[in-house]
């Protein structure tokens, strides 16, 4: 590589003198020196334009040609020798000693940062040849340079073979902080992996997630825009596109870029990119109405006055740079002031700024003095005042990059002056020996150039670090249109790498002002934001920012924005309707306080209290007729019964027990099977008690309580066993239904085996029957014994009720199923209730006269007629 890189320097072309007020290095190439004891080199691109000459592929290549003279870097030019003038006027920083320097015109050209680097090692202009020289040239201390990564690099490997300090004011690649490959490298200029995490917090400050990138095709661009992308990535911001910006503009890969910014939806655009290269894409973009985007600028133009112009205003309003940290350096308008092409002593590019700036031509005998449409050329006088030029040149502002070179050549200096300053004995080579300033090696001034630690005249810390990097300041800055048209580069922020993490960046918001097309800062995402209740669904094909939102499933929820997953809530609880947080589930049971268990309960109180006063009736009136008929003690019974079967309904209703789900059935089936044996016992009691009237009958002796005790105990024996079995293999018990219903916790009994339930349903049902086809048998029957029809009825209710009860109770769920049984109890119960005991006290309480012996036995209607 080395080898390759030196047959590329000595077949570089010769050089000479320029008319115009500058020793040069060749016949193409301007190279202005100043004697001194010490030398330092610059390499500048004072033109910002380069044409190679025609050449065929057999022939060595011409000379490179300089084009467009610029007065950005002609004032960096002026700044190293504004520098090395103030540090040659202090006799107490280098006593006896003077800086000189040699300064050199690249072009942006790499061809011509090697021939100017060549140059200043050599001193020859003619066909330079590295390791010799020809005459005797001062010490070179160092080469500040250059303005380009890729430039830095190829010097860099030159300077670093014999360890030449090399500074650079603009180079930021973070290959060159690399100290095995650029041992000899250092720079004033943040490095740009810095820059990249400043920009990537920058766009997340601002909630911007998709993004667009452009960078140019070099070392600074491709290098740079490969760390960005990695920290928007590591960040959650996608790249929408990334394009490359050649360092030869064509047309077609400049339409390319445009159409692809265009069609675009994004609205924040990254520019990683030096100005001269980016011009001829927003040049474009400006002419096809391109507007509303937000660029964000690299220092690498952050403040370029080729890309900030009325032109492009329109275009270009409200970005945000940034930008190298700005220094003030007392005293340099003045030095820029006093320049002049015919009183200076080192007029540096001077006759080539004059024409620029005021629009005029020296005066050449041998040129023409018009041009093609045969105006005459304003002639130059050197009268013309520098005080009229426009401020942003020559004023105290803006002064960034020229500020790196200043603070380049005081840190050589300081370099210098500690070597000077080594106390022999105590010295840092062999022996504890010092070196000479007037006899050092490149190798011991590095030595020194490693530990430089000083603070400038404007008070700011200067040093290296272990990469020969600088500390990492950058000022953040919004470009605002003034009403004139003008763009002013407004500080609206600061990034110091310095702060504690996470305090790195600080912004006044409120200072910056956005582009005509943005009143508020501008949203730039892919998809929106998924609002909670919501998780993020990638597109298929598409980067992560673009999503679709899709609404959490159900029990899930999602409780911050943009979301990947959603939650499973806990078993007990449920999502709130926006799916955003999980709240208790709501319970539900039949309660007491609801409509529905009110009217349940009160109906089932209203109808035991009624079956009590009943009984109560009957008691009261135990020695009439009425109540004797058809076995008192049986009507007895099934009243209490019928009593505890209204009230066997509450356990249905209110927050089910553990106790309540095992008792609940069991009674209710024994209770009801004793109001059923009871109508069964009284059926069979009215017919034994007709058959018994007939001439020697022999059902006379069953007439007694012996029958209805043996039916009662018979029939509830029977339920009694089914509710044991149950108990014993299968209890019933609570339990907490969460599958039923969304969203809600059913407290329920759970039956265990449903074919115990129906079995003691089944068997009341069975009794039901029996008592209905009993009753139905003897419903012809005389009056005396008329309650058989009264029976028949009360079972006929008794059947249609639970019969309708199988189809509603296996179609209900949760509380309505309760409620069905509940209803079915009282229901049934009440049919019993009015069918057989309501006719009885109509007679007892409003027609005594028909609760008479003669009345029941039917002798009193035979007397009336």
């Amino acid at each position: 590589m080395i080898r390759a890189v030196l047959l590329v320097v000595v077949s570089f072309a010769a050089g000479h003198v320029d008319p115009r007020g500058c020793a040069l290095a060749g016949p193409e190439e301007a190279g202005c020196r100043k004697e001194g004891d010490i030398t330092i080199g610059g390499i500048i691109p004072i033109h910002w334009s380069w044409k190679d000459p025609d050449a065929s592929f057999t022939q060595v290549p011409g000379p490179v040609l300089c084009r467009e003279f610029s007065l950005r870097p002609y004032r960096w030019a002026q700044a190293l020798a504004f520098a090395i003038d103030e540090i040659n006027r202090d006799q107490s920083f280098l006593p006896n000693i003077t800086l000189g320097f040699m300064i050199y015109d690249s072009c942006l050209s790499l061809a011509k940062s090697l021939r100017g680097t060549e140059w200043i090692l050599t001193g020859k202009n003619d066909k330079p040849i590295l390791n010799y020289c020809c005459q005797k040239l001062t010490l070179l201390a160092a080469i500040i340079a250059d303005s380009g990564s890729t430039k830095s690099i190829a010097i860099s490997r030159l300077l670093g073979l014999q360890r030449y300090l090399q500074v650079s004011y603009f180079a930021s690649s973070p290959v060159l902080s690399n100290k095995v490959l650029f041992p000899s490298f250092f720079r004033t200029i943040p490095t740009d992996d810095i820059q990249a995490r400043g920009l990537v917090q920058l766009v997340v400050h601002f909630k911007w997630k998709w993004v667009g990138l452009l960078s140019t095709e070099n070392d600074y661009g491709e290098l740079g825009s490969q760390i960005l992308k990695g920290e928007l990535l590591r960040f959650g911001v996608c790249v929408a596109f990334h394009e490359t910006i050649p360092l030869i503009s064509t047309m077609r890969k400049t339409n390319r870029i445009v159409e692809v910014v265009k069609k675009s939806s994004t609205n924040v655009i990254l520019v990683f990119s030096s100005d001269p290269y980016m011009c001829p894409v927003m040049e474009e973009l400006s002419r096809q109405n391109v507007s509303g985007k937000v660029w964000i600028a690299s220092e690498g133009w952050s403040t370029s006055p080729t890309v900030s112009t009325k032109e492009l205003a329109r275009l270009m309003g409200g970005t945000i740079g940034f930008a190298i940290h700005e220094g003030q350096m007392p005293g340099f308008r003045e030095f820029l002031l006093k320049l002049h092409p015919f009183t200076s002593s080192n007029p540096i590019f001077v006759k080539s700024f004059w024409e620029v700036a005021f629009g005029c031509q020296w005066s050449n005998p041998t040129i023409n003095q018009t041009i093609a449409n045969g105006i005459p050329n304003k002639i130059c006088t050197g009268m013309e005042e520098l005080d009229t030029l426009d401020n942003q040149y020559f004023g105290d502002s803006n002064l960034r990059i020229s500020y790196n070179i200043y603070n380049a050549v005081y840190s050589v200096a300081h370099a210098l002056r500690d070597m000077d300053a080594c106390v022999p004995g105590i010295g840092p080579f062999g022996n504890n020996m010092c070196t000479s300033i007037w006899n050092f090696q490149p190798w011991q001034l590095l030595h020194y150039m490693k530990k430089v630690h000083f603070r400038n005249k404007m008070g700011e810390e200067m040093y290296f670090d272990s990469g020969g990097n600088p500390p990492a300041v950058y000022d953040i800055i919004n470009w605002q249109q003034q009403p004139d048209g003008a763009i002013h580069y407004i500080k609206v922020g600061r990034f110091d790498s310095r702060a504690p993490r996470g305090q790195e960046l600080y912004l006044n918001i409120s200072a910056i002002r956005w582009s005509t097309q943005h009143t508020e800062v501008p949203r730039s995402v892919c998809s929106e934001t998924c609002p909670t209740g919501y998780r993020k669904a990638s597109q298929k094909g598409r980067p992560l920012c673009c999503y679709d939102c899709l609404p959490c499933a159900e029990g899930e929820i999602s409780n911050v924005t943009d979301s990947i997953n959603c939650w499973q809530c806990a078993s007990d609880q449920w999502p709130n309707e926006r799916r955003s947080e999980c709240l208790p589930r709501e319970i539900e049971f039949l309660s007491f306080h609801e409509p529905l268990g009110a009217i349940l309960t009160a109906v089932a109180i209203g109808c035991s209290v009624l079956s009590l006063a009943i009984l109560y009736l009957f008691i009261k009136y135990r020695d009439t007729p009425i109540t004797k008929a058809n076995n008192q003690a049986l009507s007895f019974i099934l009243l209490v019964s019928l009593v505890l079967s209204f009230l066997c309904s509450l356990f249905f209703i209110g927050v089910p027990w553990p106790m309540t789900c095992l008792l609940r059935q069991p009674a209710f089936g024994i209770i009801f099977v004793l109001c059923v044996s009871c109508v069964l016992a009284k059926t069979i009691m009215v017919i034994i008690a007709f058959n018994a009237t007939k001439p020697n009958s022999n059902l006379r002796g069953l007439l007694g309580p012996r029958v209805p005790i043996v039916t009662i105990s018979v029939c509830k024996i029977f339920q009694i066993l089914i509710c044991i079995i149950w108990l014993l293999l299968c209890p019933p018990f609570l339990e907490k239904n969460m599958k039923l219903k969304t969203g809600i916790i059913i407290w329920q009994c759970n039956e265990c085996s449903d074919v115990a339930f129906w079995c003691m349903l089944g068997y009341m049902g069975l009794l039901a029957c029996a008592s209905f086809l009993v009753a139905f048998l003897a419903r012809k029957l005389p009056d005396s014994f008329n309650e058989a029809k009264w029976i028949t009825f009360s079972m006929l209710i008794f059947l249609s009720v639970w019969l309708s009860f199988i189809p509603g109770y296996l179609s209900t769920q949760g509380k309505y199923m309760v409620a069905v049984e509940v209803f079915g109890i009282i229901s049934s119960s009440a049919g019993i209730l009015i069918c057989i005991f309501f006719p009885k006290c109509y007679i007892i309480l409003l027609r005594p006269d028909l609760n008479t012996r003669e009345q029941l036995l039917g002798k009193g209607t035979r007397n009336k007629r």
